[in-house]
C-alpha cells in the first residue's frame, strides 16, 4: 500500500477504526521544495571597490570570481548604501536601510525608528522564506545585523542568525574581527577557533572548511533537498591579513602609485565594456596626497600596505574557488543561483597615512607615518591590524569619486556577479540595467518563483521594496525596473531617478574643501537649510557615469526636482532624522537587557562579554577587584581583560607579580604593577583607577588618570597614565576572565595566558569608590619604613 500523506492542518485523510488491522495510516507531509528547485548562494564581500577585482578591471587576481563573470553575467550598475550593516539588511529582505531600522552600523543606532537597528519582523529574511520552502538555509561570516546590546550570551536570540530563519550558522557577529584571532560564534554560542595562527590558521579558509561541511552534512542525507548559503567572508575588510607568501605575489606591482593603478584600470574597463568609451576619469581626489610628492619611504611603505591587499583579496578568491569547488564536484553548481556583491565601496577608515590599528579610526585618534613604517615588515601578520592608505581607497573605486561612508558613486557603485547555468543561457555578457542591494531578494524569488508570503511565523509581511532584474538574465536590452533610489549615511545624501544623480556630500566634496573632517559637522536646521539651497550637485549619470560634469547650474530646474524626490523618497522610508555624526554615535546609550548598575560580577569559564555589553569603564573613575587563590609555588596568567591588541586593557599575574596593562590603541602600553612576590592562598587582588583630566574624545583622547593596585587592601603599585581609550575599546574582541581569548592585549603575554590559579569572581565597580584613602595609606607606609630603619 502506497504511502498516504496530508498537507499539515488539513483534515486526516486515513482511517482510524478501534484496531490497527480496520485502520489505514496517513502522514503529515514533510516539508519539500519544489522539484528542481535550485541552490541559492549569496557571496558577500567585504569593503571591496569597484575597481578591486579582475573581471572589473584590476590587476589583482581573481581567477574565481573572474571564473563566474565568464560563465555568468557582470553588471556594470549595482548599488548599496556606502555601509555594511545597512547594505547587509537590504541583500537578505529585500527593504531599504532605513525601512530597516538600520541607517548606519548596528554599534551606531540611535532611537528613532529607521535607526534603531532592530531590523522588524515584519520584514523577513530570505533565509526565513526559503526556509519555509523546504531549503536547508545556511549562514556563514560575518553578521552584523544583531543590535549590539543583543549579541551577548543574555540574547535575546529572536536576532542572531538562527532566530531568523537560518538552521546553522559559523562566524562572527560583529562588524570586522582578526582574521587570526577572530571573535567566533557556532549557532547560538561562542567557539574558539580550531587553530593557532602559528598552526596555520586563518578565518576565510576556517569559513569555507565549514561552509563545505554544511552543505556536505545535509546532501549526504537528502541530496535533492536545495540549500541557501548566505557566505559573508571578514575580507576584504580590515584588518588586512593573509599569509606573506600570498602579499609577496604583489612585490614591486605597486611601486608607480595610485594615480597609475586608476589609469591601468581604467583603460581596462573600458576593454572590458564595463565603462562607456566616452566616460571621463573622476578627478584626482583632493584628499589624496600626490604620489610623485611622497618620500621614498612613504612610497615604500604604502606600496606595501596594497600589496598586503592584494594578497589578501587574491588569498579570498582562492578560498571562494574552494567552495565553487566544492559545489561543482557535488553536481551542484550549474544548479545554484550565485550573487557576489560587496556591501560597498573601498574604505577610507586607514586615514590619509595607513593604519597599523584601525581602531584607531573609532576613537579618531591620527595615525603616525613614523609608527607605521616600523610596522612595515609585520603587515598582514596576526601583532598588526593594518589598514591602507587613502589613496588606494581612491584608486580601489575607479572610475568613481570617494568611497564608503559618502553616496557619491565611489561608495555605492558595487561589483555584482551572477551565475546559474542551468536558468541562464547568457555567459560572459555584462549587464548595464541600474539596480540596488534592495533588488537581490525579489529577483531570487522570482528566478525560484515563489510570491513573497504574507505572513512569517504569525507576523503580517510588509511589501518588498525592492525590484526583480531577472528579466536581464537572458535579455541584455531588458527595461530597467528600477527607476528612483534615494540614499543617506551619516548626513550625506544623494538621490536617483531615470539617469540622473543628485548628490549633497557632506561636510562637502571632500575634507579638505569643507576644512574638517569625517564626522565634524553638526548638521543643524540652519545648516540643513543651507546645504539644500547651496550644497547639492547634480548629474546625468546616463552620459556621465563618473559624475565628473556637476549640472546644478544650468539645470537648476531638474536639481530643484530632484532635491524634492529625496525628501519624499526619505519620508516614505523613515530617513529622519538626518544625522551627521561620525563615531561619536557609538557612545550614545542604548536599551540594555539589564540595567545599568554600578556594581558587575564576571565568572571565570564563561563567554566573552561583547563590547557593547560589558561594563563601561571609559572615562571614569572604577575599580577592578578579583577575589583569587594562588596555589604554591605561585600563579601566573589573565585574571581579566577587555579587547585586543587593537587596544584593551588587562589585569594579570605574570613572574608572581601583579600588573595591569592599558593599551591605549596601540600606541603605548600604560602599566602599573605590583613590585612584590603576590602571597599564596586565597587574596583579593584590586585596581583603581581615578580620572585627573577631561576626555577629549573628538580628538582620539580619554581621560588621563591616576592608576593603583592593591593587594589584600594594601597599596602595591601606582602610576599616572597620561591619556586612555576614549570612546570604544575595540569592535573585536570582549571582556574575559581567566584567560586572553583572541590577539594579546598587551605585548607582555602571548595569547591565551590562562590563569593557573583559582578565581572566585571579578567585580568591576564604576560607582567610584575607592578602596581606602590613598593619602592614609601612603602614610601608613611611610610610618612602616621608619620603624624598619
Amino acid at each position: 500500500m502506497a504511502l498516504k500523506e496530508y498537507k499539515p492542518g488539513t483534515a486526516f485523510p486515513g482511517r482510524m477504526g478501534r484496531t490497527i488491522g480496520e485502520s489505514e495510516p496517513a502522514w503529515p507531509s514533510p516539508m519539500r521544495a519544489k522539484p528542481g528547485a535550485p541552490n541559492v548562494l549569496f557571496i558577500v564581500l567585504d569593503d571591496t571597490g569597484y575597481g578591486q577585482l579582475g573581471c572589473y578591471g584590476s590587476p589583482i587576481s581573481t581567477p574565481n570570481l573572474d571564473k563566474l563573470a565568464a560563465n555568468g553575467l557582470l553588471y556594470t550598475n549595482l548599488h548599496t548604501t556606502a555601509l555594511c550593516s545597512p547594505s547587509r539588511s537590504c541583500f537578505i529582505t529585500g527593504r531599504n536601510h532605513h525601512s530597516n531600522a538600520m541607517s548606519c552600523i548596528t554599534e551606531g543606532a540611535t532611537g528613532f525608528p529607521g535607526s534603531n537597528g532592530n531590523i522588524p519582523f515584519e520584514n523577513g529574511f530570505l533565509s526565513e522564506i526559503l526556509q519555509g520552502q523546504g531549503y536547508n538555509t545556511y549562514a556563514i561570516g560575518k553578521w552584523h545585523l544583531t543590535p549590539s546590546e543583543q549579541a551577548c550570551a543574555a540574547g535575546p536570540y529572536d536576532r542572531w542568525p538562527l532566530g531568523r530563519g537560518f538552521d546553522r550558522y559559523y562566524g562572527f557577529l560583529g562588524g570586522d574581527t582578526h582574521q587570526y584571532y577572530p571573535d567566533l560564534v557556532y549557532d547560538n554560542h561562542q567557539v574558539d577557533p580550531p587553530r593557532t595562527p602559528e598552526q596555520g590558521y586563518h578565518l576565510t579558509v576556517d569559513l569555507v572548511d565549514r561552509a563545505i561541511e554544511f552543505i556536505a552534512d545535509a546532501k549526504q542525507l537528502a541530496p535533492n533537498k536545495p540549500f541557501f548559503l548566505y557566505f559573508a567572508t571578514g575580507a576584504n575588510h580590515a584588518p588586512h591579513h593573509v599569509p606573506r607568501e600570498w602579499a609577496d605575489k604583489y612585490k614591486g606591482k605597486f611601486d608607480d602609485g595610485w594615480d597609475a593603478y586608476r589609469d591601468r584600470v581604467f583603460k581596462r574597463q573600458k576593454e572590458l565594456g564595463i565603462i562607456p568609451k566616452t566616460a571621463a576619469l573622476s578627478r584626482h581626489d583632493p584628499d589624496v596626497q600626490d604620489w610623485k610628492k611622497l618620500s621614498a619611504d612613504e612610497r615604500k611603505l604604502y606600496a606595501r600596505m596594497m600589496e598586503v591587499f592584494a594578497g589578501f583579496v587574491e588569498h579570498t578568491d582562492h578560498q571562494i574557488g574552494r567552495l565553487i569547488g566544492f559545489l561543482e564536484k557535488l553536481g551542484e553548481l550549474d544548479n545554484t543561483l550565485i550573487m557576489a556583491v560587496s556591501d560597498n565601496g573601498a574604505s577610507a577608515e586607514g586615514g590619509p597615512h595607513g593604519s597599523v590599528n584601525e581602531n584607531k579610526f573609532f576613537n579618531n585618534v591620527p595615525d603616525d607615518l613614523k609608527a607605521n613604517l616600523a610596522a612595515i615588515d609585520g603587515l598582514g601578520g596576526p601583532k598588526y591590524f593594518n589598514h591602507y592608505a587613502w589613496g588606494w581607497t581612491f584608486a580601489g573605486n575607479t572610475p568613481f569619486r570617494r568611497w564608503k561612508r559618502e553616496t557619491y558613486r565611489g561608495g555605492v557603485a558595487d561589483p555584482l556577479l551572477v551565475h546559474w547555468p542551468k536558468g541562464i543561457k547568457a555567459r560572459g555578457e555584462i549587464r548595464h540595467q541600474y539596480a540596488h542591494a534592495i533588488d537581490l531578494v525579489p529577483t531570487v524569488l522570482d528566478s525560484l518563483n515563489i510570491e513573497p508570503p504574507e505572513q512569517i511565523r504569525g507576523v503580517t509581511q510588509s511589501p518588498i521594496e525592492g525590484l526583480s532584474f531577472a528579466q536581464t538574465f537572458n535579455d541584455a536590452k531588458a527595461e530597467t525596473r528600477h527607476h528612483t533610489q534615494y540614499f543617506e549615511m551619516f548626513g550625506h545624501r544623494s538621490i536617483y531617478h531615470d539617469g540622473w544623480r543628485a548628490v549633497c556630500p557632506l561636510p562637502g566634496p571632500s575634507f579638505t574643501e569643507a576644512k574638517m573632517g569625517f564626522g565634524e559637522m553638526v548638521l543643524t536646521e540652519e545648516k540643513l537649510r543651507e546645504l539644500d539651497a547651496k550644497g547639492w550637485e547634480l548629474y546625468n549619470v546616463a552620459e556621465d557615469p563618473t559624475e565628473t560634469e556637476n549640472l546644478a547650474a544650468s539645470r537648476r530646474d531638474k536639481l530643484i526636482e530632484m532635491i524634492a524626490l529625496w525628501y519624499s523618497e526619505a519620508g516614505k522610508y523613515k530617513v529622519f532624522p538626518i544625522d551627521s555624526r561620525g563615531t561619536l554615535r557609538l557612545v550614545d546609550e542604548r536599551p540594555q537587557i539589564a540595567e545599568e548598575r554600578k556594581a558587575y560580577v564576571y565568572y571565570p569559564g564563561t563567554q566573552v562579554v561583547p563590547e557593547f555589553t560589558a561594563a563601561k569603564i571609559l572615562n571614569r573613575a572604577h575599580s577592578i577587584s578579583a577575589d583569587v587563590e594562588i596555589p604554591k609555588g605561585g600563579a601566573q596568567g589573565v585574571i581579566v581583560c577587555h579587547g585586543s591588541n587593537e587596544g584593551g586593557y588587562s589585569l594579570f599575574i605574570k613572574e608572581n607579580k601583579l600588573h595591569y596593562v592599558h593599551n591605549y590603541v596601540d600606541v603605548a602600553e600604560y602599566r602599573v604593577e605590583s613590585p612584590q612576590i603576590l602571597p599564596e592562598g586565597k587574596a583579593q587582588l584590586r585596581y583603581e583607577f581615578e580620572p585627573t583630566g577631561k576626555p577629549d574624545p573628538a580628538k582620539g583622547k580619554g581621560v588621563p588618570g591616576h592608576a593603583r593596585l592593591y593587594v589584600n587592601g594594601k597599596l602595591a603599585g601606582e602610576a599616572d597614565f597620561p591619556v586612555t581609550i576614549p570612546l570604544v575599546i575595540g569592535i573585536g574582541g570582549g571582556l574575559a576572565v581567566g584567560r586572553n581569548s583572541g590577539s594579546p592585549v598587551s605585548q607582555m603575554y602571548s595569547s591565551p595566558f590562562p590563569f593557573t590559579g583559582t578565581i572566585y569572581q571579578v567585580t568591576i565597580d564604576v560607582s567610584g569608590k575607592t578602596a581606602q584613602d590613598p593619602g592614609e595609606e601612603k602614610k601608613a607606609m611611610a610610618k612602616a619604613a621608619t620603624a624598619r630603619q
